[in-house]
């Protein structure tokens, strides 16, 4: 047998969360090396994955298949597509980073609160996410991925409500009610989404018999499998309810925000860039690929929630007076197209949206992490506590600007090929749509930009008068995150080149081709 490196890949934060977790309490230093050491080491085996992954062969490699429940047809089965391999290398490229950027965040403070802050149990509880996260990129059996998607909620419950922002450390026990509500919401909604996939994953193998992809696959493909219309919509309506919720799709989208206004910034990160995704992702492989009748049924009004969020998400983000509740909402915004580009279904938006995904990771933790940095000297997440930062600290201030333009999705950064090629994908198939989409360009551009003025240029504030520039640690973490938007924004290829071929698996799935363009005749 040959190794099981999907396996591998998936076990070794899981490994390392358990030897992260063993470590003796008072040995926090040696836990952090400890957590970043499995991080980079799941992060070459991603990189091994990508390695030996061949665009142009089959739609799932390096595939393992186990028995596991075997009375109930489930089976440990996993294998990576184009789109698998984009996602598993942004979980593994942004873990380390997240583990750097957080490496004082769980440290004990002077306070009641210090007992929620054991810090071997943070960077156990986000090693422990990264290989459930991980695992659910790979699943090809409907019920693995089922219980790695609910499995997931439980150390990110505890991450968002044990380990708050401490910019609310001088108001400790209104602090712990704000975070306990914002996990406590996160958990139900996301719970409620999931136990209505449940009663989808149960009624898809009432009707398929298996919960193996490849093998409903085949059997459409044979002609032995059939779905009434209306059985399909039903199972349709209950896998993309869950993935909305996670997503987050308008309107199911409220948890977002307090989630990720109230935990440390490293952690909102992994809630935006990395969970969320796969919400997102599962609406490519499952909803697309299981359900293709249901999903072009339901398109025009998933298209036009996505509008609504790029619209919603954006005008909000304009308003906000907290830093991350804005960075929160343009999160929204994004989703909605990556959404949109999804449910265009042209071969131009669905890459664009995978490459969103990917791209809007980066960029969102470049952002939210450097705005975290900025946080954390100051004490505060709001935006008129600040001023001038810029001049008393001009890296920070740089590296505030360039994450934010890539928020925005200016030409020669690296979100801005995945919303042009989104945009493209929805003007030739949903002009209208498409037109009303742009607006959301517009308003990023305001909210970024009414940030950076308001918290960087102007007068220097006398609460900001003393801050720090960025350290060794800090621009660890932001130089290559700036490296890579810069990077990607110039020279897409790599990305594409292992995401089309997968695309077009998609679009054989739902039957759709590119529409072609309607050129008139020379008079």
């Amino acid at each position: 047998m040959s190794f099981p490196l999907l396996t591998a890949t998936a076990a070794l934060p899981a490994i390392g969360a358990i030897a992260t977790a063993a470590v003796p309490a008072a040995q926090r230093t040696v836990a952090k090396w400890v957590a970043l050491f499995f991080s980079l080491g799941t992060l070459v085996l991603a990189g091994i994955v990508s390695a030996r992954f061949e665009p142009g062969g089959d739609r799932y490699q390096l595939t393992e298949s186990r028995a596991w429940i075997a009375d109930f047809g489930v089976r440990y089965e996993l294998g990576v597509d184009g789109i698998g391999v984009a996602l598993l290398g942004l979980t593994a490229l942004l873990i380390p980073f997240v583990i750097v950027a957080g490496w004082h965040d769980a440290d004990p403070l002077e306070t009641k609160s210090s007992r929620w802050r054991p810090t071997q149990g943070f960077f156990a509880l986000i090693l422990m996410v990264e290989a459930m996260v991980v695992l659910s990129f790979l699943a090809t059996d409907v019920f693995l991925f089922y219980i790695l998607f609910e499995a997931m909620l439980i150390p990110m419950y505890f991450l968002i409500g044990g380990f708050g922002d401490r910019a609310h450390a001088g108001s400790d026990e209104n602090a712990a009610k704000q975070r306990s509500y914002a996990a406590v919401k996160f958990l139900l909604y996301n719970l409620a989404g999931g136990l209505i996939m449940l009663a989808a994953v149960i009624g898809l193998y009432v009707v398929a018999g298996s919960f193996s992809l490849t093998e409903i696959a085949a059997a459409r493909a044979d002609g032995s499998l059939e779905m009434a219309t209306s059985t399909e919509r039903w199972l349709f309506l209950g896998f993309f309810l869950a993935f909305a919720i996670k997503a987050p799709l308008w309107p199911l989208h409220t948890w977002l925000p307090n989630a990720m206004g109230e935990a440390t910034a490293p952690v909102a990160v992994l809630i935006t860039a990395i969970v969320d995704k796969v919400g997102t992702f599962a609406m490519l492989r499952f909803c697309l690929g299981l359900f293709p009748e249901a999903s072009k049924w339901a398109t025009p009004v998933v298209i036009a929630l996505a509008l609504v969020s790029i619209v919603y998400g954006a005008l909000l983000a304009v308003g906000q007076r907290d830093i991350k509740r804005l960075i929160a909402y343009a999160s929204i915004s994004h989703f909605g197209f990556i959404i949109l580009g999804i449910f265009a279904m042209t071969s131009q938006g669905q890459s664009g949206a995978t490459l969103y995904m990917v791209n809007h990771g980066i960029s969102t933790a470049a952002l939210l992490l450097v705005a975290g940095f900025l946080i954390t000297r100051r004490g505060s997440r709001l935006i008129a506590d600040y001023g001038g930062v810029q001049k008393v600290a001009p890296v920070l201030a740089g590296t505030f600007l360039i994450g934010g333009l890539a928020t925005l999705s200016l030409p020669g950064l690296a979100p801005f090929v995945s919303e042009f090629l989104v945009l493209v994908g929805t003007f030739s198939a949903y002009p209208v749509a498409g037109i009303i989409a742009t607006s959301g360009i517009v308003l990023a551009a305001i909210y970024v930009l009414v940030l950076y003025q308001r918290t960087m240029t102007g007068p220097v504030a006398e609460s900001v008068r003393t801050m720090p520039d960025l350290k060794a640690r800090e621009l660890v973490v932001a130089v290559p995150l700036i490296a890579l938007l810069l990077l990607l924004g110039v020279f897409p290829k790599p990305l594409t080149e292992v995401v089309n071929p997968a695309v077009k698996h998609t679009m054989s799935d739902v039957q759709k081709k590119d529409p072609q363009p309607q050129v008139e005749a020379a008079k």
